[in-house]
């Protein structure tokens, strides 16, 4: 799995056992800065997309199995034993209905060529997951809340689950019922980047410069019109609506505001979204369950828990997957429900037609027979 904050390719080995996955291996694969910077340069349109589309393809492919053999190297796991890879890739593109596009015009566009996946570590390779989904007249995302509901749902429980990377998402469990999962707005992306542009630090540790300034009133109330988040239903975002552009264009009619300030403001945003779209749900959580990179932001961990203060905060560790692993756990499992041709949307989420069979699986070198 490799987000919307390009720092890195998780990976996790898992087991299927008795209907649950195990997690038995994990290995964070960094990304090299020139390939980041080509990541970012393609997120947004400009001269030679398409041969620049092509090559970063193949680059990130090869990178992506590269980082697939590491994770086997360093668990000690012959690639013979492993049934395959589920490949997320990296998102370039994400043109959802719920953007304004008629559903024929939608896509969503994940690059990291599987060919080469496969063909590098020999394992069968499962990818392109959001494209079913949007082509039956879904998001395409989040996909992430079909997988919490298998994996963190319990009888007479009601719970969220949040994920918090570059972009937030929530799923809402009622016991194990999927009620709604939708992503809330900005998760990690503008704090990244506007903590990138005045320190020169890839994030935020541990939200201590966000505690340092004080939450701006006015600017919040500004961020937190952004028409995004009057949308109701199935419903997904990403960086195409919250960037730097944007930001830097809200910020012309607040000059002068401290670096440290509008940080703590960036913080306040994403907690305010997140509680926002619990507040506005039919279904009355007491846990709130964080996985993703923001699991490590303690300073947005308390703003969650002072937003909604009837609800327990923890992260997902205490149901069995580290906070770090649930992105790419996710995957796992999708690949593992579309070789069994088995549904991995939840069209309560997406609002697709139906459930669908999600991603195209490439068959590894050892998974082809020769002719007699």
């Amino acid at each position: 799995m490799s987000g919307t904050s390009v720092d890195g390719i998780d990976c996790a080995l898992l087991r299927a056992a008795e209907d649950k996955l195990l997690l038995e291996a994990t290995l964070q694969y960094p990304m090299p800065g020139p390939m980041r910077e080509a990541v970012a340069a393609l997120s947004h349109s400009g001269d030679g997309e398409i041969e620049r589309l092509g090559v970063l393809d193949r680059h990130l492919g090869q990178l992506f199995a590269d980082a697939a053999n590491a994770l086997l190297e360093s668990a000690g796991v012959p690639a013979a034993a492993v049934t395959a890879i589920g490949s997320h890739g990296q998102t370039v593109r994400h043109r959802p209905p719920s953007g304004g596009r008629s559903r024929s015009d939608s896509f969503s566009l994940q690059i990291g060529d599987p060919n080469s996946i496969a063909e590098i570590t020999g394992i069968t390779t499962v990818a392109d997951f959001r494209r079913r989904d949007i082509a039956s007249g879904g998001e395409g995302a989040p996909l992430a809340p079909a997988f919490h509901v298998a994996a963190f749902s319990e009888p007479g429980v009601s719970r969220a689950v949040v994920n918090i990377g570059g972009i937030a998402n929530v799923s809402l469990l009622r016991g194990t019922e999927l009620v709604a999962g939708f992503d809330c707005g900005p998760g990690n992306t503008l704090m990244d980047h506007w903590t990138h542009r005045h320190r020169g630090e890839t994030y935020d540790a541990g939200g201590r410069w966000a505690a340092s300034g004080e939450c701006q009133p006015a600017l919040l109330q500004r961020l937190l019109a952004h028409p995004y988040l009057d949308l109701r239903g199935p419903r997904s975002t990403g960086k195409e609506d919250f960037n730097l552009d944007w930001l830097d264009g809200v910020m012309a009619d607040f000059p002068g505001t401290a670096p440290e300030d509008v940080q703590a403001t960036l913080a306040q945003f994403t907690a305010d979204a997140i509680a926002r779209s619990l507040r506005d749900s039919d279904l009355q959580v007491s846990e709130l369950y964080i996985c993703g990179g923001g699991a490590h932001n303690d300073n947005l961990r308390a703003r969650i828990g002072d937003a909604l203060p009837w609800v327990r905060v923890a992260d997902t560790e205490e149901l069995g997957i580290a906070a770090d692993w649930v992105e790419a756990a996710t995957f796992a499992w999708l690949a593992m429900c579309s070789l069994a041709g088995l549904s991995g949307n939840a069209p309560v989420v997406t609002g697709a037609a139906g459930p669908r069979v999600l991603g195209a699986i490439y068959p590894g070198a050892r998974a082809i027979p020769t002719r007699s």
